[in-house]
């Protein structure tokens, strides 16, 4: 019988889904190793940017601030 995660993994869930994931993958141009934010990634060696859309979550949204 499967089991529900404890306290500590599902606030490490949330926790993940909240803030974005440092990932790194070789540049599709020209290799180098580049890091990126949730699968989204510009390389500063020849200047190669995946597609916005290829990240592995969506975007956040803008949040207001109160004044």
């Amino acid at each position: 019988m499967p089991t529900s995660p404890g306290p500590e993994r599902r606030s490490q869930e949330t926790a993940a889904a909240e803030h974005p994931e440092i990932t790194y993958i070789g540049c599709a141009r020209c290799g180098t190793l580049i890091a990126g934010l949730d699968g989204r990634y510009a390389c500063s060696g020849c200047g190669w940017v995946n597609e916005w859309t290829e990240g592995h979550r969506p975007l956040p949204t803008a949040r207001r601030r109160r004044a």
